[in-house]
């Protein structure tokens, strides 16, 4: 079984004047106290979170063209999820982490998605991942849906991983039978967001993602030569750099503009035809309010809840100072659980 993405070009994804739309709505996060800023929220569950005991079995997925994928799977539920990280997170990220244990002991039996390259162990081809790379998704979704049998299975995708499964979801239109979907924080317009992060405070992580990158490429070629077409990038100080070097000549962009523009997920969220929640801070440092989509972008299929602060994949709350409380996780499940009883 297979789902094949239908390539929907900008113009196509755009809604008929009268269409029916999805809606926005404010959120009910209320931030902690004591992490209003945005940076804070966005820091403090990296630095300072507790990863709860977990015990977790990797599955190898071999893929058609000769890689491979790991997921890392925990719980033993009727109900299946699939966790999407973002840049070069995995199963140890905060998130991540914090979301597979907690839908784990709620009856779910739930796995972390890595993108290639980002379990641990390099993968075997010269090329990547990117924000609007589906296949590898889509692969992997029919394997688990064909062998899950009746089991409902949930998608839920942070950051780079909400770029690539909001984008899945719009170009699979309505043949893929996921029960429900959840994307945090996404970069909708990735050429708004390097802009955004080459200036003030936010080029701290630039810096971080870039350096990482850039340090992944070295090791993975340290033996080998680099592929013909990627540039020198030991230059790269910015995304915009790095991805006009690297990303785009990889997998077959013609410059990191070719790149930002095709792989965007904004343009395309109307074609979505599953029940998805997206949860987005308009303080996120990541990207600036410009590009959440307005809801006659959305289909009717999509609720967009928003938050005046709770920062990039932050959303911590709580009353009393370092105390914080991961509300993000609550309000996937309830999400999640909703939709399986409407199913």
């Amino acid at each position: 079984m297979s789902f094949k993405a239908e390539t929907i070009s900008e113009a196509g994804a755009r809604p008929p004047a009268t269409a029916p739309s999805g809606v926005v709505v404010e959120s009910e996060f209320v931030p902690a106290w004591w992490l209003r800023n945005p940076h804070l929220q966005t820091l403090w569950p990296v630095f300072f979170r507790q990863r709860p005991r977990l015990s977790r079995e990797r599955e190898r997925v071999e893929l058609p063209d000769g890689d491979f994928i790991d997921i890392d799977w925990a719980g033993h539920g009727e109900r299946l999820a699939l966790i999407l990280h973002g840049l070069e997170g995995g199963s140890g990220s905060h998130y991540a982490h914090g979301l597979l244990s907690f839908l784990a002991r709620r009856g779910f039996r739930a796995g972390v998605f890595h993108f290639r390259g980002c379990s641990g162990t390099l993968n075997r081809l010269a090329r990547n991942y990117h924000s609007g790379d589906t296949a590898d998704l889509s692969y992997v979704a029919s394997r688990i849906i064909a062998r899950g049998g009746d089991k409902p299975l949930s998608l839920i995708g942070f950051s780079l991983g909400g770029n690539v499964l909001l984008k899945w979801l719009a170009e699979t239109g309505g043949k893929a039978p996921v029960n429900a979907a959840v994307a945090v924080s996404v970069p909708f317009s990735l050429a708004e967001v390097a802009s955004r992060l080459e200036r003030g405070v936010s080029r701290l992580y630039q810096w971080r993602l870039v350096s990482a990158l850039k340090r992944k490429m070295r090791r993975k070629h340290g033996s080998r030569p680099l592929p013909p077409a990627v540039g020198d990038f030991s230059a790269a100080r910015t995304f915009h750099q790095f991805d006009d070097k690297v990303t785009a000549p990889l997998h077959g962009f013609a410059d990191a503009n070719d790149y930002y523009r095709r792989a965007s997920c904004g343009p395309m969220l109307y074609g979505v035809r599953c029940p998805t929640l997206i949860i987005h801070a308009l303080d996120d440092p990541f990207m600036t309010p410009s590009v959440v989509p307005e809801a006659a972008a959305l289909s009717p299929q999509v609720r967009l809840e928003l938050s005046p602060r709770g920062g990039h994949v932050g959303f911590v709350t709580g009353a009393l100072p370092g105390f914080g409380r991961y509300w993000l996780e609550q309000r996937i499940l309830r999400f999640l659980e909703e939709e399986t009883r409407d199913g």
